[in-house]
């Protein structure tokens, strides 16, 4: 099996068959084998039922998998990565923003520079409002001031990589998974391809600036530990200022008195050194609470239920489930 590409699905009724056909259409004509794996991530819609009545044609051959509920994309990602089989791997999502044609051009590349073990497709001009573009210009900018490893601006989880990458990240067995600081964790050769998202196929993107936002703070947290480091030094700090004040109240006292004791002053100073310390304290909160999950050694995904079919242009006929029971 030369290519696997893991889909993620959640909630795309109405995207994952014409996202099986145009991959079909694409990589039918390349001449070598590929899967498609497709991951139904606990979706509310009918997405389950679409994705059995798919069969295989041609060279491809199909996995889909059931997760119990709600997992969220990077389970997704994860456990199609882990079911997938071929030399190179392509993450792409199911809504057809990201075309199956940009990832042929990935695997051309591939096979065209052998010492490139990654291409990852970025793009240069997002259909996002302004708002939008700059917290996300300011994320890149923040996490790549604070972390160990560097974040393309622009960066997608759409890209293609070779077996080696993919076996180095599913050594990664963390709960709180970032995928896209994963990639840039584990190394490897990486070439950066730009490309032009299209619309949606259909559906509305489940992605709000809320989910943005947990989603942010989440891949700070999983690498750095430089707030923690930022709370300490704000915490130096403002001891020092309240021994400063400390001495120039004893200062005043002891020569010119204090005629009026300073209420206003003395209330700000309480709701600024409280409001720094609530804050330390949730951010040692973030970290705390990523401990006590890792901690509990909970499974990154459970699987419900999970159809195999090799490919067989010439059958008819619906796909057996296997009957293995959930699968962790």
């Amino acid at each position: 099996m030369k290519l696997s590409l893991v889909i993620p699905c959640y909630n795309e009724e109405k995207n994952v068959r014409p996202m099986y056909d145009a991959v079909n259409a694409v990589f039918g004509r390349a001449g070598f084998s590929y899967e498609m794996i497709f991951v139904n991530d606990g979706s509310r819609d009918g997405t389950w039922k679409e994705l059995k009545k798919l069969q295989p044609v041609g060279n491809g051959s199909l996995k889909c998998i059931n997760f119990s509920r709600n997992f969220g994309k990077e389970a997704a990602m994860y456990a199609g990565l882990k079911e997938s089989c071929g030399d190179y791997v392509t993450m792409i999502d199911a809504d057809l923003q990201q075309r199956p044609e940009i990832a042929l051009e990935m695997v051309q590349y591939l096979d065209a520079h052998p010492d490139t073990d990654c291409v990852t497709g970025f793009q240069k001009d997002r259909n996002e409002g302004i708002v939008l573009r700059f917290f996300k210009y300011c994320f890149y900018g923040l996490i790549n001031a604070v972390s160990e490893v560097d974040f393309h601006q622009g960066a997608s989880d759409f890209r293609t990589f070779r077996r080696n990458m993919a076996d180095a990240i599913l050594s990664l067995g963390e709960y709180y998974r970032f995928s896209k600081g994963i990639f840039s964790w584990v190394g490897f050769e990486n070439h950066f391809m730009p490309y032009k998202a299209e619309t949606r196929n259909a559906g509305k993107t489940t992605w709000s600036f809320r989910k943005l936002f947990k989603y942010a703070i989440e891949g700070i947290v999983a690498f750095t530990t430089k707030p923690l480091r930022i709370a300490t030094g704000v915490g130096i700090i403002m001891s020092l200022l309240s021994l400063l004040y400390l001495i120039i109240v004893v200062v005043q006292k002891l020569t010119v008195g204090i005629d009026v004791p300073g209420y206003a002053t003395l209330i700000v100073l309480i709701l600024l050194i409280g409001g720094i310390q609530m804050t330390t304290l949730g951010i040692v909160g973030e970290y705390i609470a990523k401990i006590y999950i890792q901690g509990k050694d909970r499974p990154i995904y459970i699987m419900k239920e999970k159809i195999s079919q090799p490919s067989q242009p010439q059958q008819k006929g619906g796909m057996a489930p296997e009957t293995d029971g959930p699968v962790i």
